[in-house]
């Protein structure tokens, strides 16, 4: 059964509604809304449908005047005529469609013989399946059952029908072009054999069984042809190889000290602090060495603007030749018109490093987006797909909430609470080196901060942090190792509370995806502790792997939670972004799987390498 039909615009206006204009129940809970936020604004609108709760939706659209049809039913039922009945209640409306008209309520009519029409095209092709799966199939099952005897009998009078003359007859023949095929199959196998030995060398002209027109050896291959090339190659080899060991043997030069603006220096490069094992000396402050971090410097993206322009497509044709295109060519676009364009557009795509299937899924929601849509005038479709495939990544990378985390913390602040921040991620990303970065980011704006050491798993780890947290001179809590991380993390926050740390940052253990022992310890450590972010600390340089590791990432600790609604990934920070050049995939594709903005961004060894994700620099570079 039908739950709901919702025709509405892509503005939000709802036009009509078959629970209104049929008095139908109305529906529990928002599902509607959830396929607004988690599918049609993240461009996910290629999909053939999507569940919420109980419910299955469908939908379609009608791109040229920008409405949108979804229909809602039980998820337990499997209806076969949704797509029907949505292409026929998309093809009705459209016709009575007016802008500047709200009231549709003439419309519920026609719905119902649409309704009735598609539910009895519907019954009519299930009886029909079920007519021709229950019909018999004699005649197999009669071949089966018949006895051994009859058969035997039967083949043995076919065999005998013929009687020895047609066996005399056939031996006949056999002997007398015996001598015939031998000949001719002695004299096919010699021209073979000849033309494939030659044809992996000079390829010769072969007539007749005769080679390069030689009367000589009646087609056999000539040996001392091929010596004689071989002998030469050898030749030809052996002086090559002499003259390459006759080249000057140039030594390489030793390794010199880099020069910075041009000024020769022999300052030492070893800024290690004197300090004993623990770390207790007191260093100088950091922030009169590495000054302002760059999270709080706007981005100048004048040059970048001017000097990159963004291609439309191949520009082999002239000015003219294109402009008459566009105005002879349909005014109303497919996807069999959209197809060259999106997959010039899919392998660009794929060459930034984003993952394969993204693309792939982005490429179809803009099909799906500009199917129908009719083009405008001296308009190409390779700049209509450019500039619809613009919009989808701005949607995508643009943050839907607030990212401000200064706000969060002061709100934290007044409840008399430290905001807590958890990094996690897999082995080897950085994770501990940008949480240093964001404590030094969050001292310059006058903020207490603590960090938690629970990586209590890798050697090594605690007395890494340990030495960020002498360099920035803020207290750290500790345990050592093989030690519970969620245990950890409780005492560093009450420790923390009692201090009265606006901030507290807690260090985790690198971990595959795949590792069920550890995602299970990092699940608790969050459910225990609640913490204000769940920070997903990936590097710039993964493609395909990105998609993977995010989507284990939540399905684990959605997983291995123990309450009801498991806390998920917040957000996204990316390292070594300053090492890929223009391959900024990686940001497109774990916020489309994740669907958490990227909240900072490393580039460099040192504090004050760390900003935000410029959406609208990274979207031209994908587009470049």
């Amino acid at each position: 059964m039908l739950e709901e039909l919702l025709i509405f615009t892509r503005g939000g206006l709802i036009l009509w509604s078959s629970c209104r204009a049929l008095g139908a129940a109305a529906l529990k809970g928002s599902p509607i809304d959830a396929l607004i936020r988690s599918c049609l604004l993240e461009e996910r609108s290629a999909d053939a449908s999507f569940s919420q709760d109980n419910y299955a939706l469908k939908w379609t659209f009608h791109n040229d005047l920008g409405l949108v049809f979804v229909a809602v039913y039980q998820k337990i039922l499997h209806l076969l005529y949704v797509d029907d009945l949505l292409a026929a209640v998309r093809r009705e409306f459209s016709q009575i469609y007016d802008p500047k008209r709200t009231s549709y309520d003439d419309f519920g009519d026609i719905f119902r013989q649409l309704h009735r029409e598609v539910e009895a095209r519907a019954e009519e092709m299930k009886k029909s399946k079920q007519a021709l799966s229950s019909r018999p199939q004699p005649a197999l099952s009669q071949k089966k059952v018949g006895p051994k005897g009859r058969r035997g009998d039967s083949r043995g009078a076919a065999a005998n029908k013929g009687g020895s003359g047609a066996k005399d007859d056939s031996d006949g023949d056999d002997s007398g072009n015996k001598d015939q095929n031998t000949l001719a199959n002695g004299a096919f196998k010699g021209q073979e054999n000849g033309a494939r030995k030659e044809n992996s060398l000079a390829r010769p002209v072969v007539v007749k069984g005769k080679e390069n027109g030689g009367p000589k050896d009646n087609g056999a291959f000539d040996v001392s042809k091929l010596q004689k090339l071989r002998t030469n190659k050898k030749n030809v080899a052996a002086d090559n190889g002499t003259k390459k060991l006759t080249k000057p043997d140039t030594k390489k030069k030793g390794k010199q000290d880099r020069v910075w603006d041009d000024k020769p220096s022999n300052k030492k490069l070893d800024f290690t602090d004197p300090a004993d094992e623990r770390g207790d000396e007191v260093t100088d402050n950091v922030a009169v060495i590495e000054g302002e971090s760059m999270m709080d410097k706007d981005e100048d993206l004048s040059s970048d603007s001017e000097d990159e322009e963004v291609e439309d497509g191949p520009k082999k044709k002239g000015w003219f030749s294109s402009m008459f295109q566009s105005i002879a060519g349909n005014n109303v676009l497919e996807k069999s018109d959209l197809q060259p364009a999106l997959k010039a557009l899919k392998d660009r795509l794929m060459a930034k490093n984003v993952a394969e299937e993204i693309a792939e899924k982005l490429c179809e929601s803009v099909a799906a987006s500009l199917d129908g849509k009719k083009l405008g005038s001296f308009t190409r479709i390779s700049s209509t797909v450019q500039t619809a495939m613009e919009d989808a990544l701005l949607r995508i990378l643009t943050p839907r909430r607030s990212i401000d985390i200064l706000r969060d913390v002061h709100a934290a602040k007044e409840r008399g609470r430290p905001y807590v921040i958890v990094f996690v991620g897999v082995n080897g990303v950085g994770k501990s080196t940008n949480l240093a970065k964001v404590a030094y980011w969050l001292l310059q704006h006058k903020l207490s901060v603590t960090l938690a050491a629970c990586d209590t798993f890798r050697s090594g780890a605690v007395e890494q942090l340990r030495t960020h947290a002498r360099r920035l001179q803020i207290p750290i809590f500790e345990k050592g190792y093989e030690k519970d991380p969620a245990v950890v993390a409780r005492e560093a926050i009450q420790e923390a509370t009692r201090n009265k740390s606006d901030v507290v940052l807690v260090d985790t253990a690198g971990r595959m995806q795949d590792n069920e022992p550890l995602m299970r310890a990092l699940s608790k450590l969050i459910n225990l502790n609640s913490p204000d972010l769940v920070l997903f600390v990936g590097e710039a340089l993964v493609g395909n792997d990105a998609v993977d590791q995010l989507t284990k990432f939540n399905q684990k600790l959605a997983d291995l939670s123990a309450v009801p609604t498991a806390r998920l990934i917040d957000g996204i920070l990316l390292t070594k972004f300053d090492t890929i050049d223009d391959k900024v995939g990686a940001a497109l594709s774990m916020v489309y799987i994740s669907g958490a903005p990227v909240m900072f961004v490393g580039c460099g060894q040192s504090y004050t390498d760390l900003k935000k994700l410029n959406v609208k620099s990274i979207v031209k570079t994908l587009l470049k």
